[in-house]
């Protein structure tokens, strides 16, 4: 299994902190977010990991450097991170051919988050929490039975049985591949490379089974505002790090 995380963007509601820094980067008990989520996938038997590099590329590379534990680090840089996150995955389109998981690089989690979506038995699955309060900024899953439905900020469906908040990790089976990259090529159009890697998910559950994984109760947070980040300090990691046990 391939990870491929998404570590281009610029971050612009965490300025000034990261105007010369990448979120990923900024330390939450005195360690980046990136190594703990590097040292998570390692823990569970990642071969090899594809960061998607744009903003701050070089400061990303020497944190990472080419090897955590057992796993390969490999780079591929974005030239156009300041856009949208669809670009940054649409560039990974040839990694895309085989079983990959899809993240984002700024969330603090538990190991079992990705435990779970590993050994989930939906092929492509997406993580999501019941238990969030929706404040317009979370990207929201909908479900019915055991298959995701729809997805976004602002998409709402007819009639659902669940929804919760996506993580934003997507484990991707190497027959959905195809028809994700032809997606993300769509979105990246349609919305002039404005648009979000999660809108082509959302297009692609229209046409490929999505399953889904509950991980509501767990502790994480995504960093997308000074606040996010004091949480994250303050609350979020002494239970990660209770589960991890590191």
């Amino acid at each position: 299994m391939t990870a491929i995380i998404l570590v281009a963007g610029v971050a612009r509601r965490l300025a000034p902190l990261t105007d010369r820094t990448h979120k990923a980067l900024l330390p939450v008990g005195g360690r980046p977010v990136l190594a703990r989520m590097l040292a998570a996938l390692d823990s569970v038997g990642v071969e090899e990991t594809l960061l998607v590099v744009g903003h701050c590329a070089e400061q990303v590379r020497a944190l990472a450097g080419e090897r955590v534990g057992a796993m390969t680090i490999r780079y591929l840089h974005n030239p156009e991170y300041p856009r949208g996150s669809v670009l940054s995955l649409l560039a990974a389109r040839d990694h895309l051919r085989e079983p990959v998981l899809v993240m984002d690089a700024d969330v603090l989690f538990p190991r079992e988050f990705l435990r779970r979506l590993l050994a989930a038995p939906a092929p492509s699955a997406l993580l999501l929490d019941r238990g969030f309060q929706d404040s317009g900024e979370e990207v929201k899953v909908y479900t019915r039975g055991d298959r995701v439905i729809a997805l976004g900020k602002k998409v709402v469906p007819d009639a659902w049985d669940g929804v919760g908040e996506g993580v934003g990790f997507f484990k991707c089976e190497a027959a959905a591949g195809p028809p994700l990259v032809r997606h993300l090529a769509r979105v990246a159009e349609d919305s002039h490379g404005l648009g979000e890697w999660e809108d082509a998910i959302h297009r692609l559950a229209a046409d490929q089974p999505i399953g889904w994984v509950d991980v509501t109760g767990l502790p994480w947070t995504e960093i997308d505002f000074v606040e996010d980040l004091r949480h994250a300090e303050t609350e979020v990691l002494r239970h990660v790090v209770r589960l991890d046990g590191a």
